[in-house]
């Protein structure tokens, strides 16, 4: 940038303000100092002595304003490493909710089971062992055959009964009709009886 660029830039926006503001005034100091032929050598020492601690303090300023940016850099930085920490955090805390949704629903599904296990283990043990149950179930075919045993000789008893009941019937019908005959032959006896007696008299 040249010297007439310098002095535009420096017409139109004034001497600005804070670390511009310093450049500004000391690139005005330098121009004069330059351009100025008629100072005396203590005025001249002067001005260049103020223009090197004004150096200084623009070099302080850079320097500051480095410092700083580098440091900015340095937390931007840190900044990110953290952002990735966190990033990383909230995954792992992710995979940790999942799994832990996870277990949670093993969980309940082995309560469950095991509350049918108990339940199931419960109705169980109500019921008799194998052998309690075929020792019973062997009594009961005994019982079975015995009282089938039974049957077969009551329906025998009965039937011997039937057969001695229709014998005892049959007989009373026999003597019935005897006594019947019996009776018609007394009853003819009784009119010859008679018959006689009348001729007679």
């Amino acid at each position: 940038m040249g010297d007439d660029v310098i002095r535009r830039r420096l017409l139109i926006d004034g001497d600005g303000t804070g670390d511009d503001r310093r450049l500004n005034v000391l690139l005005k100091t330098l121009i004069k100092w330059c351009n100025t032929t008629d100072d005396k050598p203590e005025e001249s020492k002067a001005t260049h002595d103020r223009m090197l601690a004004q150096l200084a303090q623009c070099e302080f300023a850079v320097t500051k304003s480095q410092l700083g940016s580098e440091m900015m850099a340095a937390e931007l930085k840190s900044y990110e490493a953290l952002s990735k920490i966190l990033e990383s955090g909230i995954e792992v805390a992710k995979e940790n909710i999942q799994k832990s949704k996870t277990d949670l629903a093993q969980a309940k599904t082995v309560r469950k089971n095991r509350i049918e296990y108990d339940v199931l283990a419960k109705v169980i043990s109500e019921q008799p062992d194998r052998k309690e149950t075929s020792e019973r179930l062997s009594t009961l075919k005994t019982e079975l055959a015995n009282l089938e045993t039974t049957k077969q000789q009551l329906e025998s008893r009965l039937a011997l009964r039937k057969k001695q009941f229709h014998v005892l019937v049959t007989s009373i019908h026999q003597l019935q009709a005897l006594l019947d005959e019996l009776d018609d032959a007394e009853t003819i006896c009784d009119d010859v009886d008679m018959k006689e007696i009348s001729n007679e008299s």
